[in-house]
């Protein structure tokens, strides 16, 4: 897919971000936009922005909800007469270590991270498939690719991400639909996700949000714009960020060996020991 002119794009996620900028993108190149997100103050902030007229519709959309999206893939095929590109971007983030972390909250990054791309990938694929080609991203993270203390339910969701996204696209090669697929695995990027994270230890919130900030070196603008230069070119990974590189290079390298530099790199911030 050479070009995004005349197409049709369904972005969840939509109202900070990435996704806020893949929205706005998107729209500069000439394609119409389904934009959805569970915050519908956000949402309306990306659509101030945005300023495109009939090209682009807002959709209040909870990706926890299997029903919602489905009904969501139907709605948007109605207003828009069909879908081209899908970015599956909607994320939450949750700090908490296996022993303390609830079930609730394991649950909420997985309905979140993962089923929601699962339900997203499979509500419109038909749609795509109809379409006669387009294009599917999932994103993924670097923690997609390392193990990291306090990170199990997020690493849990971005490496079964990995996993999903990167069979599929096989399967659609296999099956000659024309359907392109891409996995993105953002690395440290300056996004509001830790206003909508959760902690294991209510107190660490606050510590927690530091060391998102800490480690954010791309801006979200950036990385829309990388995203969608890997469409363009069919990418089946795409890497944003410099330390994205280092992350996907570490353990193809050191294999489980990278863990001990992982643990020490975040001993000052995501393991650092609890005041008594």
């Amino acid at each position: 897919m050479k070009s995004f002119a005349g197409k049709v794009a369904v972005v969840t996620g939509a109202g900070s971000g990435i996704g806020r900028y893949l929205v706005l993108g998107l729209l500069a190149e000439g394609a119409s936009v389904a934009a959805s997100d569970i915050d519908e103050v956000g949402l309306k902030e990306t659509a101030t922005k945005a300023g495109a007229g009939d090209r682009l519709r807002t959709y209040r959309l909870d990706v926890a909800d299997r029903d919602a999206i489905y009904a969501h893939a139907e709605r948007v095929v109605a207003d828009f007469g069909g879908v081209d590109l899908v970015f599956n971007n909607a994320g939450v983030a949750l700090k908490g270590s296996v022993r303390e972390m609830s079930d609730a909250d394991l649950k909420w990054v997985m309905d979140i991270d993962f089923w929601g791309v699962v339900h997203g990938t499979r509500a419109f694929l038909p749609h795509l498939v109809n379409r006669g080609g387009g294009h599917i991203t999932n994103v993924s993270s670097v923690f997609g690719f390392i193990g990291v203390p306090t990170q199990s339910a997020y690493n849990a969701a971005k490496f079964a991400v990995r996993g999903f996204t990167e069979a599929l696209r096989q399967e659609m090669q296999v099956e000659g639909t024309g359907i392109g697929v891409s996995c993105v695995h953002p690395g440290g990027i300056k996004t509001n996700i830790a206003r909508n994270a959760r902690t294991s230890d209510p107190a660490e919130m606050k510590n927690f949000s530091k060391s998102l900030d800490a480690v954010a070196m791309t801006t979200p603008k950036k990385a829309a714009r990388t995203i969608l230069n890997g469409v363009k070119r069919d990418r089946a990974r795409i890497l944003i960020g410099p330390d994205a590189y280092v992350l996907d290079a570490l353990p193809r390298l050191l294999g489980s060996l990278y863990q001990p530099l992982v643990r020490k790199g975040t001993s000052r911030t995501l393991t650092r020991p609890k005041k008594k």
